[in-house]
């Protein structure tokens, strides 16, 4: 079982979100989390904005993965998020982004939220799986497909 697997609840996968800017994303992820996990918005958005100022997410390929460490989470948590139309997100190949990973770790975290990041970029680095991504009907089939992923087996 992978580690996004474990992170990922059907309920934080959200599709076709129509906003225009990176900034509308955390927003949203921020009213999810604090509905889902009690932490203020605010809190969720400064920390994902600070992180974003120390350098884009963005991955390229249409693929950003904003996260940000949650001072009094007790472990990781993500969602997914495609959206209705691509947005500017900085990344390297200054392509605009669809596919959104947010992940959100405890302040204290350790090495475990760089495996996840690890396994989130393996992930979307499949093209093949970006473009199914990009298609799946719903929620649960998209959820179905990241949580049935597998990481590769590492050589280090």
């Amino acid at each position: 079982m992978s580690l996004i697997s474990k992170i990922l609840p059907t309920a934080n996968v959200f599709l076709d979100l129509d906003v225009g800017s990176k900034k509308r994303v955390f927003e949203h992820v921020g009213i999810l989390f604090e509905n889902s996990h009690g932490i203020a918005r605010s809190v969720i958005f400064d920390s994902l904005f600070a992180r974003e100022k120390l350098g884009s997410t963005g991955l390229g390929q249409g693929v950003a993965i904003p996260h940000g460490r949650i001072k009094g989470l007790k472990e990781a948590v993500g969602a997914f998020v495609r959206l209705k139309e691509p947005i500017q997100f900085d990344a390297p190949d200054s392509k605009p982004v669809s596919l959104i990973f947010v992940l959100l770790v405890p302040a204290n975290a350790t090495d475990l939220h760089l495996q996840i990041l690890s396994e989130l970029a393996q992930l979307f680095s499949d093209k093949q799986l970006r473009e199914e991504l990009l298609t799946l009907p719903d929620a649960p089939a998209v959820w179905q497909r990241i949580s049935t992923w597998e990481p590769y087996a590492s050589d280090f």
